[in-house]
């Protein structure tokens, strides 16, 4: 590349499908760059879900957030070995483990959402507050009328 700005064709600027991916990719990006060095979206998801909703299993909290199970997994044991995490069979079913969150993984969580917010308040600076709120909203409705990508 030669560093210089191209224009976008306006076919492709008329594409709400076009437009919201170069959103979640910038989006991507700035979340990976204020996360670098201390943790991974996918493992701030499973704290959020963790906080948020309580103990549960590795299967739930995949699919609660969208994460293939063998990243589940996978961030699971990163955390229980960071102390974030607390893992322990499950008492109904002792071939699943049920996931806690500790005191430890809550002040990482609160630290991480600093962070975030600092990427999303990049994301959208272009923006005034309630036009962030507006976008946030109507993406929600998106989802919310039944599209899921891992369900599709």
């Amino acid at each position: 590349m030669d560093g210089t700005t191209h224009p976008t064709p306006a076919r492709l600027l008329a594409l709400p499908s076009w437009v919201i991916n170069q959103a979640a990719i910038a989006a991507n990006r700035l979340t990976d760059r204020a996360l670098a060095g201390t943790s991974s979206r996918r493992q701030f998801a499973m704290l959020a879900a963790l906080d948020e909703f309580g103990p549960s299993s590795q299967a739930d909290l995949g699919r609660c957030t969208g994460i293939d199970r063998s990243d589940v997994v996978a961030g699971v044991n990163a955390m229980v070995k960071q102390g974030f995490l607390q893992q322990r069979p499950d008492p109904a079913d002792g071939r699943r483990n049920i996931v806690t969150l500790t005191p430890e993984g809550k002040d990482h969580l609160e630290r991480l959402s600093a962070l975030i917010a600092g990427a999303q308040d990049e994301l959208l600076h272009a923006l005034s507050p309630s036009e962030s709120e507006m976008v946030v909203d109507l993406l929600k409705r998106v989802l919310d009328s039944g599209w899921r990508a891992d369900e599709r």
